[in-house]
Parts: C-alpha cells; structure tokens; sequence
C-alpha cells in the first residue's frame, strides 16, 4: 500500500502529503485549481526547508520528499491508482459527501477511503459509498508534521481489516494511532472545543482579556498555547463548523457557539488564514499583538 491520494491542499491536505512522502509514500496531492497546488507545494517545501535547518532531514530527504509529490486537479485522474485516500477539505458534510461519492465511483474497488474530518460521523460519510466497511476517519492533529498523533475513528460498518491497516500505516508514519468511537466530535474535538469556547465566553463577557486568558491557561494549566490563539491558529470559521456539529449532535446548551465566535465569524476575521481573530498575525514578528477590537 504505497500510493496515496489527498484531497485538498490546505493546511491538513499538504500537511498529509508532505508527511506521507517524507516517509517513502508516492502521494498524488488533489485540489480544484492548480493555483491552490502550487501554494500547497510551496508551502510543503518551506515546512521541508525548515525541518532541514533544524538538522531533522537532510537536503536530499527533501527533494527525495517532493519527488514523491505528484498533482492532479482531477479526483477522477488522481485517485485511480491510490490504494489509500485521505479527504482533507473544509469541514462542510455536504462537501465530503459528494467527494466520497466521487471517490467511491472513480477510486479502485480495493481501495481505503478516509477522512481527515474533525467532527463528522464517519458512519454517515461511508453511507454513500458503495464500501462503508473500507470508510475510516484518520484525524491528523495540525501541524502535521509534528504532532504524533491520530485519532483513528472507525464506523458502524468499517471492518477490524481496515481498522488495522489504517494503524500500521500511522505507525510507518511516525505517529500514535488511538482508536476511538464515531461520536461528534470523537475525542480530541469533543475536549476542546467547548474549552475554547468557553474561553471566548470568558472574553464576551468581560472576565478578562485575550492576553488576561491565554496567559492564565498557558502559565496555569501548562497549555503550550492558550486558547484564543489556538482558534486563531485553528481557524474560527473551523472553530464554529465542529461546535456546530456538537450541538446538532448532542442538542446540549454546553455546545452552544459563544455569540462573538459567530459574529467573527461572520465578519471574516478567522484568525491566522484571514491575518485577524483575537490577534494581529500580519506583523511580521513572533510577539503576539491583540487585535484591536479587543484592546
């Protein structure tokens, strides 16, 4: 099982992609456009540059690595030959689910289809494929390249066959694989984004400020990275997709997106991706500057 097809180039897609084929993996990156591909491999090789002068691969792993990356704006093209897909889109249900179909109808018959997904039910994702027992959720945690993790979220209907080979696999990658239940959210999600969004709360309803908090989770709590500049680096608009999820899944007020989330939101302030959320991140230094809204 070596040739592996992403879906998506954002930030989990190359992620996925840089990591496979930095550890022996032929892997066909898939995007819309090739604008959207030439940005992933750019940022692959910059993430590769950056591991080079940590001292962590040499300069012939990385080109090794990029040699490995071929890609394709068609799913049709780029799927024919994988024996294992991994979705990494936007997290929007109606989306994925008309990728698997695609998938399902263009991809070998052998093939493992999976999911990056962060909250989605796996068992609804493998519903409208003709292989439900070869559906699988393979949550990456961001950045790729660096956590070691993955939660491994199996379906009603994925078989132990897969389940295993989809634990091998993260194991070749340098990863810990955890099984968990498909439920909203499954483990990691479930955690921590009622964390964060409490956290926003915190903010709305004027207990302290963005550095006030972060500072009391990071120096309190351990946390590497306090909450609010976690959803930055998350996304808020991914933030608000996976409570969202949670709430339609578990119907519980606890679930419910703070009010500010979803005005920033609406607003297109969705942190790091769009240079604005709790903090300013187009100012070219390490320092991290509150936004202005909250000062």
């Amino acid at each position: 099982m070596r040739n592996i097809s992403v879906i998506g180039s954002g930030t989990m897609g190359n992620g996925i992609a840089h990591t496979f084929a930095q550890f022996g993996y032929e892997v066909t990156l898939i995007d819309i456009s090739e604008i959207a591909l030439e940005k992933g491999i750019s940022t692959i090789e910059k993430n590769l540059d950056r591991q080079v002068s940590k001292g962590s691969i040499s300069n012939e792993d990385k080109e090794t690595t990029l040699r490995r990356i071929n890609t394709s704006t068609s799913i049709e093209e780029g799927v024919k030959s994988a024996n294992l897909v991994v979705e990494a889109t936007t997290e929007n249900i109606d989306l994925k689910l008309n990728i698997f179909k695609l998938l399902d109808q263009y991809a070998p018959k052998t093939a493992i289809l999976a999911t990056n997904t962060s909250s989605i039910s796996i068992t609804t994702i493998g519903a409208v494929t003709e292989r439900p027992e070869k559906v699988i959720g393979m949550h990456f945690m961001n950045p790729v390249p660096v956590m070691k993790l993955v939660e491994i979220i199996r379906g009603y209907s994925t078989s132990n066959e897969v389940t295993n080979t989809i634990f091998e696999i993260s194991k070749t990658l340098g990863k810990t694989p955890v099984e968990v239940n498909d439920y909203p959210g499954f483990v990691a999600n479930r955690i921590l984004m009622p964390m964060i969004n409490e956290a926003i709360y915190t903010l709305y309803e004027g207990v302290a400020g963005v550095e006030e908090i972060d500072t009391v989770m990071k120096l309190g709590m351990a946390h590497p990275m306090g909450p609010l500049q976690l959803a930055d680096f998350i996304g808020l608009d991914v933030c608000l997709a996976i409570l969202n999820v949670l709430y339609d899944g578990f119907k519980q007020p606890k679930y419910a997106p703070c009010p500010l989330l979803v005005n920033m939101v609406t607003a297109k302030k969705l942190g790091i991706k769009t240079t604005e959320g709790f903090y300013q991140w187009g100012h070219g230094t390490k320092e991290l500057i509150v936004s202005e809204k909250f000062k």
